[in-house]
């Protein structure tokens, strides 16, 4: 039998780790702030752990707090999803997508309007998340994985294989190799450790440049907060040039100089278990036809996955 908190603990921990705050969260659940404070306390007691720093006005997640609350937000989203799709019934054909928060906020979502432009009689149920979910359970059709694969039980097809380099805000003008110890190094934490995820190490590698723990950096854990404070001219950032080739080609961003180094391949996964219909079989082509497929795209067969940004 699972030994879980309860319910109304994980619940006021999520919506307070997600507004910032005890106050919005308890207006959210329609119960008052002290409730909420009750509930997390319960939770800390439970794991042992502070998971909140109290100041002022907001309240600030720990270490621990920060590890918590993406397995908790992907939780109640897939909750979600999962009634949703038990509590109505379906009349229409319905293509239900799930790939990593980063690639959906800048790369799919931005393009489902070419997709309902073709395909009108099919509605596309989108899902983000940087824990890969099990398909054989049906929560999602197709998902598109970034990592080097296998995926034992699936079809996985690569996509794409993407390039990372130094991105900066043009707000912060002409940037050149020399300028890099005077400006914050903006990074993120992978979900999975790899020896060749394209990280700042492993550029400065490339560049024939001395690594050593360097001041100034920003680090976070999620990866779209990364490009956010890219694009807010916050420093110079090592990302995606395929996930990003809209911000750049819109002058949002722009690639400061090279050396550019590979990352990893985007996969199109689904379950083998299933076959897939006339709809889902069109999403499928879609998805092949907007990320051009290459069937040279390598694979190592040996690897444990990396499955998702972080």
């Amino acid at each position: 039998m699972r030994r879980l908190p309860s319910l109304s603990a994980l619940r006021a921990f999520e919506a307070a780790a997600r507004h910032g705050s005890f106050k919005l969260a308890a207006n959210e659940l329609a119960v008052t702030a002290t409730a909420i404070s009750h509930q997390i306390r319960l939770l800390e007691e439970y794991t042992g752990l502070c998971l909140f720093d109290r100041q002022v006005r907001k309240v600030v997640l720990t270490d621990a707090g920060l590890e918590l609350y993406p397995v908790l937000r992907d939780g109640f989203n897939a909750f979600e999803m999962t009634l949703q799709h038990l509590g109505k019934p379906q009349t229409r054909r319905r293509v239900i997508i799930s790939t990593t928060n980063a690639f959906m906020a800048h790369w799919l979502a931005p393009r489902v309007t070419g997709f309902q432009k073709l395909y009108p009689e099919i509605d596309l149920e989108l899902h983000a998340s940087d824990q890969a979910i099990d398909l054989g359970t049906e929560l999602a059709d197709i998902a598109i994985r970034y990592g080097r694969g296998p995926y034992p039980g699936m079809v996985a097809e690569p996509l794409l294989t993407d390039s990372f380099a130094p991105v900066c805000s043009p707000l912060l003008g002409p940037i050149r190799q020399a300028d890099l110890n005077q400006l914050p190094l903006i990074d993120f934490k992978w979900t999975h450790d790899h020896p060749l995820n394209p990280t700042w190490k492993n550029w400065f590698a490339a560049a024939g440049l001395p690594w050593k723990a360097r001041r100034g950096q920003l680090v976070f854990s999620d990866e779209g907060h990364a490009i956010q404070a890219a694009l807010a001219g916050q420093g110079i950032a090592l990302l995606s040039l395929d996930l990003l080739a809209d911000d750049i080609a819109a002058g949002r961003l722009v690639q400061a100089f090279g050396p550019v180094i590979p990352g990893h391949t985007y996969h199109l996964v689904r379950s083998a278990g299933h076959i897939p219909g006339p709809h889902v079989e069109s999403a499928l082509a879609w998805l092949r036809s907007q990320l051009h497929v290459s069937k040279m795209a390598s694979r190592l067969p040996d690897e444990d996955d990396n499955s998702a940004h972080p």
